[in-house]
């Protein structure tokens, strides 16, 4: 089973984890050999010479690039079938795609795994996968609902009897925080960073809400003046954070908001019972299932585990492939 996201591709084999990478690679420019994919390719970004391109293939979830794509996804799956000692004949693939995605997007997908070697492939949608993961009994006459917070995408669905009652999959989310955080030390102290020290901010020091009880203390950022170009360094509170991020916290806030507006009556009673579902890196952001709580009035609980909700998911609908009709297959 594969989570192939925007920031991370994860694989799971008979139950275990075999690979989770980052979703980068690094190949020649003039002849399109692959140098490098995941850890050691994000250990290149930004400091490459012209030669090396560094490129992430999947943009909002969805494949960006498709021939870099399978390339990236080629070279992680032949790296677990060497240690695993997989038969790539015996590929049997579930791939996760987010709910949103268009036709052509899909085909792009499922040719890419097709490509890798793979001899069935099944799709699934993020949300029935982060639902799946988070212990939820998808197939039940009892409405659930699931908000996967991921890289490109936030996935906000309510399920109930194997399908999406209701979903919405906007293009806020992980790397929109992480960018949030770079335009605010852009504007507040006129400092440049990087994507990768963005990243690091986010998870030192980063909030939803300033009212936390266990606040992480002030982080040290270094970077480089954007006018003087002189090196340059501030200490970033938890706070500032709260205000870098707010704007896109409050979109993710209104669509769940409309989810719901658009939920029957009989499942909104059912959610108002179960409670909301967080799932995704964006799960793991200090005091948000407490904002969300307090904005929606309906409980919300992060997911165990919630990185690896949406492929451990993947990974159980593997496991019963007759019992999941809602699995699309290639």
């Amino acid at each position: 089973a594969i989570d192939l996201g925007t920031a991370n591709t994860v694989i799971i084999h008979k139950g275990r984890i075999v690979l989770n990478q980052p979703s980068i690679i690094a190949i020649d420019a003039k002849t399109n050999k692959v140098l490098a994919v995941g850890k050691q390719a994000e250990l290149m970004f930004g400091k490459t010479h012209d030669s090396i391109k560094i490129v992430r293939p999947l943009r909002d979830g969805v494949i960006a690039d498709f021939y870099v794509a399978e390339q990236m996804l080629g070279a992680m799956i032949q790296s677990v079938l060497k240690r695993s000692k997989i038969l790539p004949l015996n590929l049997r693939i579930v791939i996760c795609v987010p709910s949103g995605c268009t036709e052509v997007e899909l085909r792009a997908v499922r040719d890419s795994a097709e490509h890798t070697g793979g001899r069935e492939i099944y799709i699934i949608q993020e949300p029935m996968a982060a639902a799946l993961g988070a212990g939820l009994n998808v197939q039940a006459a009892e409405g659930n609902m699931i908000v996967d917070i991921g890289g490109g995408t936030s996935e906000i669905a309510v399920i109930s009897l194997g399908g999406l009652v209701v979903n919405k999959s906007i293009r806020i989310a992980g790397d929109e925080f992480t960018n949030d955080i770079q335009n605010y030390l852009l504007q507040k102290y006129d400092m440049k960073v990087g994507a990768v020290t963005a990243e690091k901010i986010k998870i030192a020091v980063g909030c939803a809400s300033k009212d936390l009880k266990d606040a992480p203390g002030e982080y040290l950022v270094q970077g480089a003046s954007r006018h003087s170009f002189l090196p340059m360094s501030v200490n970033l509170s938890s706070n500032e954070i709260v205000d870098a991020l707010d704007r896109n916290i409050q979109e993710i806030e209104r669509a769940m908001k409309s989810a719901l507006e658009m939920t029957p009556p009989e499942i909104y009673v059912d959610i108002m019972k179960n409670g909301i579902w967080l799932a995704g890196g964006g799960a793991l952001l200090r005091g948000l299932a407490e904002r969300f709580t307090r904005s929606l009035g309906i409980k919300c609980n992060v997911a165990e585990n919630p990185l690896m909700s949406v492929v451990n998911g993947a990974g159980k609908a593997l496991k019963d492939l007759k019992n999941m009709p809602f699995l699309a297959i290639n």
